[in-house]
């Protein structure tokens, strides 16, 4: 009776160990791939903050928008030489990259090159989420308003540090009165994470928190008003 049942047991604990062995193999394969999701989508983005910001040349891989860059830069140079605007850098966004990439650019003049980039939001036009690209320049609208702007003075207002923008162009020249500005939000990641869309504002260029401390160094330290260009192109 024993020998029966010690024959029917030992395969059946077998047959249990090989289940359990299965199992356990899938939950740590389970967690290797929810490992590698949460590194890639979370916690890479958060080793961000701390790191200094890496030089454009290593962000951007498509060579069509850094001719788009370098072209709308040497633009950007005749117009600030003509005019009372610092002629060493300027700040370029081309809002026809998508959000989740880095587009907006601060170009060093002198040395005809990218000096850094983040991200940067576009207006929803006072939908729930806009898709694609709308712009508008009439005040309420929401809209992303094209065109040169001059960075103004810093102020604290609702989203903390602000600084005023001045429309330069027909395509913006209610900026002002719109209370079109540059600051910052949470909302806005401090690296890419294309394919994702980040948020979007009422038509201000908004920033990541950390993006902003970046460009508040070059503003605040600047003798002449910066040069701010949003363009779709």
């Amino acid at each position: 009776m024993e020998i029966i049942t010690l024959s029917i047991l030992i395969p059946l604990t077998l047959s249990v160990m090989r289940l359990m062995l299965k199992l356990l193999f899938t939950i740590l394969l389970m967690g290797i791939c929810l490992s590698l999701l949460a590194w890639f989508f979370w916690y890479k983005p958060k080793l961000n903050h701390n790191k200094p910001f890496s030089t454009v040349k290593s962000v951007i891989v498509d060579e069509a928008f850094t001719s788009v860059i370098r072209d709308k830069a040497s633009e950007a140079k005749k117009f600030v030489q003509q005019r009372s605007f610092n002629r060493s850098i300027c700040f370029l966004v081309d809002i026809k990259i998508e959000s989740g990439k880095n587009r907006f650019f601060v170009y060093d003049f002198k040395r005809d090159s990218l000096l850094n980039a983040g991200l940067v939001t576009h207006g929803s036009c006072n939908e729930r989420w806009l898709n694609g690209r709308k712009f508008g320049n009439n005040p309420g609208c929401g809209c992303t308003s094209l065109g040169r702007y001059k960075v103004g003075s810093a102020y604290t207002g609702r989203f903390g540090l602000a600084y005023k923008l001045y429309g330069l162009d027909s395509s913006n020249s209610n900026a002002y009165n719109r209370f079109i500005v540059l600051h910052s939000m949470n909302c806005v990641p401090e690296g890419e994470v294309s394919p994702a869309p980040i948020c979007q504002s009422l038509g201000c260029p908004t920033v990541s928190p950390n993006y902003l401390k970046y460009l508040q160094k070059l503003i605040d330290n600047s003798p002449q008003p910066i040069l701010l260009w949003i363009f779709n192109e």
